[in-house]
Protein backbone atom coordinates (compact mmCIF):
# COMPACT_ATOMS: atom_id res chain seq x y z
CA UNK A 1 0.00 0.00 0.00
CA UNK A 2 1.62 3.43 -1.33
CA UNK A 3 1.03 6.09 1.33
CA UNK A 4 0.77 9.72 0.03
CA UNK A 5 1.61 12.91 2.25
CA UNK A 6 2.99 16.46 1.79
CA UNK A 7 6.24 18.15 3.42
CA UNK A 8 6.35 22.20 3.46
CA UNK A 9 9.53 23.28 2.99
CA UNK A 10 12.00 26.15 4.60
CA UNK A 11 11.06 28.18 1.91
CA UNK A 12 7.67 27.56 1.88
CA UNK A 13 7.31 25.19 -0.82
CA UNK A 14 5.21 22.08 -0.79
CA UNK A 15 6.30 18.52 -2.19
CA UNK A 16 4.14 15.70 -2.27
CA UNK A 17 5.53 12.42 -1.75
CA UNK A 18 4.53 8.05 -1.38
CA UNK A 19 5.89 6.09 0.92
CA UNK A 20 5.29 2.09 0.82
CA UNK A 21 6.05 2.04 4.53
CA UNK A 22 8.04 -0.82 6.51
CA UNK A 23 11.26 0.46 9.09
CA UNK A 24 12.73 -3.14 8.36
CA UNK A 25 13.08 -2.35 4.48
CA UNK A 26 15.72 -0.76 2.50
CA UNK A 27 14.66 2.69 1.58
CA UNK A 28 14.81 3.22 -2.33
CA UNK A 29 14.21 6.88 -3.71
CA UNK A 30 12.64 7.12 -7.11
CA UNK A 31 13.45 9.42 -9.60
CA UNK A 32 10.58 9.96 -12.16
CA UNK A 33 11.30 10.83 -15.49
CA UNK A 34 9.55 13.44 -18.16
CA UNK A 35 6.42 13.85 -18.05
CA UNK A 36 5.70 11.60 -15.43
CA UNK A 37 4.34 12.09 -11.48
CA UNK A 38 6.50 10.42 -8.90
CA UNK A 39 4.57 7.46 -7.79
CA UNK A 40 6.82 4.56 -7.14
CA UNK A 41 7.14 2.16 -9.55
CA UNK A 42 4.41 -0.59 -9.16
CA UNK A 43 5.67 -2.97 -11.92
CA UNK A 44 8.55 -3.57 -9.31
CA UNK A 45 6.70 -4.31 -6.02
CA UNK A 46 6.51 -7.62 -5.81
CA UNK A 47 10.14 -7.76 -6.74
CA UNK A 48 10.59 -5.18 -3.94
CA UNK A 49 9.07 -7.34 -1.47
CA UNK A 50 11.33 -10.25 -2.45
CA UNK A 51 14.62 -7.74 -1.44
CA UNK A 52 13.26 -5.94 1.46
CA UNK A 53 13.14 -2.80 -0.68
CA UNK A 54 10.81 0.57 0.70
CA UNK A 55 9.89 2.69 -1.89
CA UNK A 56 10.06 6.53 -1.57
CA UNK A 57 9.23 9.43 -3.66
CA UNK A 58 7.88 12.41 -4.89
CA UNK A 59 6.03 14.58 -7.41
CA UNK A 60 9.17 16.89 -8.91
CA UNK A 61 8.19 20.64 -8.50
CA UNK A 62 5.16 21.44 -10.73
CA UNK A 63 4.16 18.32 -11.08
CA UNK A 64 1.07 16.73 -9.29
CA UNK A 65 0.19 19.01 -6.00
CA UNK A 66 3.90 19.90 -5.88
CA UNK A 67 5.01 23.76 -5.79
CA UNK A 68 7.34 25.02 -8.81
CA UNK A 69 10.20 25.97 -8.88
CA UNK A 70 10.91 27.47 -12.59
CA UNK A 71 14.67 27.72 -12.97
CA UNK A 72 15.29 24.25 -10.93
CA UNK A 73 18.33 22.50 -12.00
CA UNK A 74 18.93 18.82 -11.09
CA UNK A 75 20.96 19.92 -8.37
CA UNK A 76 17.77 21.01 -6.15
CA UNK A 77 17.02 17.69 -6.28
CA UNK A 78 19.20 16.92 -3.40
CA UNK A 79 17.79 19.62 -1.13
CA UNK A 80 13.89 17.84 -2.04
CA UNK A 81 15.21 14.81 -1.11
CA UNK A 82 16.41 15.24 1.84
CA UNK A 83 13.60 17.29 3.07
CA UNK A 84 11.09 14.15 2.18
CA UNK A 85 14.00 12.12 3.93
CA UNK A 86 13.83 13.77 7.36
CA UNK A 87 10.08 13.91 7.26
CA UNK A 88 9.96 10.18 6.89
CA UNK A 89 12.61 10.07 9.53
CA UNK A 90 15.27 8.33 6.93
CA UNK A 91 18.67 8.75 7.31
CA UNK A 92 20.53 6.48 4.52
CA UNK A 93 18.75 5.67 1.47
CA UNK A 94 19.68 4.63 -2.12
CA UNK A 95 18.54 5.80 -4.97
CA UNK A 96 17.22 5.07 -8.86
CA UNK A 97 16.05 7.23 -11.72
CA UNK A 98 14.44 6.42 -14.97
CA UNK A 99 15.23 8.89 -17.94
CA UNK A 100 15.61 12.52 -17.07
CA UNK A 101 15.20 11.31 -13.40
CA UNK A 102 18.63 9.39 -13.66
CA UNK A 103 20.21 12.53 -13.45
CA UNK A 104 18.14 13.92 -9.69
CA UNK A 105 19.41 10.65 -8.57
CA UNK A 106 23.15 11.32 -9.07
CA UNK A 107 22.68 14.79 -8.04
CA UNK A 108 21.59 13.27 -4.23
CA UNK A 109 24.47 10.70 -4.64
CA UNK A 110 27.03 13.75 -5.17
CA UNK A 111 25.81 16.62 -2.92
CA UNK A 112 24.73 13.76 -0.41
CA UNK A 113 27.24 11.40 0.00
CA UNK A 114 26.98 10.93 3.75
CA UNK A 115 23.11 9.73 3.09
CA UNK A 116 23.19 7.84 -0.32
CA UNK A 117 24.63 3.99 -0.18
CA UNK A 118 24.28 3.54 -4.09
CA UNK A 119 22.95 3.87 -7.46
CA UNK A 120 20.94 3.10 -10.17
CA UNK A 121 20.59 5.24 -13.13
CA UNK A 122 18.24 4.08 -16.27
CA UNK A 123 18.11 5.73 -19.64
CA UNK A 124 20.11 8.55 -18.24
CA UNK A 125 21.06 11.55 -19.81
CA UNK A 126 24.64 12.77 -20.32
CA UNK A 127 25.56 16.73 -19.38
CA UNK A 128 24.80 18.99 -22.40
CA UNK A 129 28.23 19.80 -22.71
CA UNK A 130 30.07 16.44 -21.85
CA UNK A 131 33.56 16.70 -23.63
CA UNK A 132 33.30 14.24 -26.56
CA UNK A 133 30.16 13.38 -26.72
CA UNK A 134 27.58 13.81 -29.80
CA UNK A 135 24.91 14.89 -27.32
CA UNK A 136 22.03 14.60 -30.15
CA UNK A 137 23.21 11.96 -32.10
CA UNK A 138 21.22 8.59 -32.63
CA UNK A 139 18.56 10.55 -31.11
CA UNK A 140 14.63 10.31 -32.94
CA UNK A 141 13.98 13.25 -34.65
CA UNK A 142 11.16 14.80 -32.09
CA UNK A 143 13.25 13.89 -28.98
CA UNK A 144 16.44 16.05 -30.72
CA UNK A 145 13.84 18.94 -31.58
CA UNK A 146 12.28 18.91 -28.21
CA UNK A 147 15.93 19.27 -26.83
CA UNK A 148 17.15 21.81 -29.02
CA UNK A 149 14.33 24.04 -28.47
CA UNK A 150 15.12 23.91 -24.53
CA UNK A 151 18.25 25.09 -25.92
CA UNK A 152 17.09 27.84 -27.16
CA UNK A 153 15.97 28.61 -23.54
CA UNK A 154 12.38 28.98 -21.71
CA UNK A 155 10.53 31.10 -24.94
CA UNK A 156 11.39 28.62 -27.48
CA UNK A 157 10.89 25.50 -25.59
CA UNK A 158 7.43 27.13 -24.45
CA UNK A 159 6.70 27.71 -28.26
CA UNK A 160 7.57 24.22 -29.70
CA UNK A 161 5.27 22.89 -26.83
CA UNK A 162 2.48 24.84 -28.57
CA UNK A 163 2.23 22.58 -31.36
CA UNK A 164 4.68 19.57 -30.35
CA UNK A 165 3.42 15.87 -31.25
CA UNK A 166 4.47 12.66 -30.32
CA UNK A 167 7.21 11.38 -32.54
CA UNK A 168 6.28 7.25 -32.51
CA UNK A 169 10.45 6.94 -33.96
CA UNK A 170 11.11 7.78 -30.13
CA UNK A 171 10.39 4.70 -29.09
CA UNK A 172 11.02 1.07 -31.11
CA UNK A 173 8.82 -2.42 -31.02
CA UNK A 174 10.07 -3.74 -27.68
CA UNK A 175 9.03 -0.70 -26.14
CA UNK A 176 5.67 -0.42 -27.77
CA UNK A 177 5.56 -3.87 -26.19
CA UNK A 178 6.76 -2.97 -22.50
CA UNK A 179 3.94 0.00 -22.58
CA UNK A 180 1.26 -2.74 -23.58
CA UNK A 181 1.89 -5.26 -20.90
CA UNK A 182 3.99 -5.05 -17.60
CA UNK A 183 5.12 -1.26 -18.12
CA UNK A 184 1.65 0.12 -19.01
CA UNK A 185 1.92 1.94 -15.52
CA UNK A 186 4.09 4.52 -17.60
CA UNK A 187 0.59 5.79 -18.85
CA UNK A 188 -0.95 6.40 -15.93
CA UNK A 189 1.52 8.00 -14.47
CA UNK A 190 1.93 10.17 -17.45
CA UNK A 191 -1.49 11.21 -18.14
CA UNK A 192 -1.43 12.25 -14.45
CA UNK A 193 1.70 14.57 -15.02
CA UNK A 194 -0.09 16.33 -17.93
CA UNK A 195 -2.61 17.19 -15.84
CA UNK A 196 -0.86 20.36 -14.79
CA UNK A 197 -0.46 21.45 -18.73
CA UNK A 198 3.50 21.77 -19.92
CA UNK A 199 5.24 23.50 -17.53
CA UNK A 200 6.82 20.96 -15.08
CA UNK A 201 7.52 19.47 -18.48
CA UNK A 202 9.18 22.69 -19.27
CA UNK A 203 11.10 23.10 -16.32
CA UNK A 204 12.34 19.54 -16.62
CA UNK A 205 13.73 19.48 -20.17
CA UNK A 206 15.52 23.04 -19.80
CA UNK A 207 16.87 21.36 -16.90
CA UNK A 208 18.25 18.70 -19.03
CA UNK A 209 19.90 21.16 -21.32
CA UNK A 210 21.58 23.21 -18.35
CA UNK A 211 23.95 23.63 -16.05
CA UNK A 212 23.97 20.33 -13.78
CA UNK A 213 24.84 22.01 -10.72
CA UNK A 214 27.11 19.50 -9.72
CA UNK A 215 29.72 17.36 -11.07
CA UNK A 216 29.91 13.89 -12.14
CA UNK A 217 32.97 13.08 -10.73
CA UNK A 218 31.68 13.61 -7.32
CA UNK A 219 29.52 10.80 -7.55
CA UNK A 220 31.49 8.38 -5.57
CA UNK A 221 29.08 5.72 -4.50
CA UNK A 222 28.58 2.22 -6.46
CA UNK A 223 26.64 3.25 -9.72
CA UNK A 224 25.10 1.20 -11.97
CA UNK A 225 23.95 2.45 -15.17
CA UNK A 226 21.62 0.80 -17.57
CA UNK A 227 20.71 1.91 -21.04
CA UNK A 228 19.22 -0.26 -24.15
CA UNK A 229 21.82 -0.25 -26.97
CA UNK A 230 18.26 0.66 -29.46
CA UNK A 231 17.38 3.79 -27.23
CA UNK A 232 16.32 6.63 -28.98
CA UNK A 233 15.04 8.89 -27.33
CA UNK A 234 18.55 9.31 -25.37
CA UNK A 235 20.73 7.00 -27.23
CA UNK A 236 23.12 4.67 -25.25
CA UNK A 237 26.25 6.42 -26.07
CA UNK A 238 25.03 8.96 -22.83
CA UNK A 239 25.42 5.90 -20.44
CA UNK A 240 28.53 4.89 -22.18
CA UNK A 241 29.85 8.29 -21.40
CA UNK A 242 28.51 8.66 -18.04
CA UNK A 243 30.02 5.13 -16.91
CA UNK A 244 33.31 6.95 -18.54
CA UNK A 245 33.25 9.64 -15.75
CA UNK A 246 31.69 8.81 -13.19
CA UNK A 247 34.35 6.93 -10.58
CA UNK A 248 32.92 4.08 -9.10
CA UNK A 249 30.06 2.80 -12.12
CA UNK A 250 29.44 0.35 -14.70
CA UNK A 251 27.58 -0.33 -17.76
CA UNK A 252 24.57 -2.75 -18.02
CA UNK A 253 23.95 -2.32 -21.66
CA UNK A 254 20.94 -4.48 -23.05
CA UNK A 255 21.16 -5.35 -26.69
CA UNK A 256 17.74 -5.57 -27.65
CA UNK A 257 16.16 -2.29 -25.77
CA UNK A 258 14.96 1.07 -25.61
CA UNK A 259 14.02 3.63 -23.58
CA UNK A 260 10.96 2.03 -21.74
CA UNK A 261 11.82 -1.75 -22.45
CA UNK A 262 15.22 -1.46 -20.39
CA UNK A 263 13.07 -1.71 -17.19
CA UNK A 264 12.12 -5.07 -17.89
CA UNK A 265 15.52 -5.52 -16.30
CA UNK A 266 14.93 -3.08 -13.25
CA UNK A 267 14.80 -5.89 -10.87
CA UNK A 268 19.25 -6.23 -11.48
CA UNK A 269 19.17 -2.85 -10.46
CA UNK A 270 17.19 -3.53 -7.23
CA UNK A 271 19.32 -6.49 -7.03
CA UNK A 272 22.60 -3.71 -7.36
CA UNK A 273 21.53 -1.95 -4.91
CA UNK A 274 20.16 -4.37 -2.27
CA UNK A 275 23.95 -5.92 -2.33
CA UNK A 276 25.09 -2.81 -0.86
CA UNK A 277 22.93 -2.85 1.58
CA UNK A 278 22.39 0.49 3.84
Amino acid sequence: MVKEFDVTLADGRTLHGYDTGGEDRMPVVWHHGTPNVGAPPAPLFVESERLGIRWVSYDRPGYGTSTPRPGRDFASAAGDVAAIADALGIDRFAVMGHSSGGPHALACAALLPERVTGVVAASALAPFDAEGLDWFAGMADGAAASLRASAAGRAAKEKYEETAEFDEAMFIPADYEALNGQWSWFNEVVRAAAANGPSPLIDDDLANVGDWGFDPRDVTVSTLVMHGAKDRLIPSSHGVWLVEHLPNARLRLLPGDGHISVMNSATEGLEFLAALGR
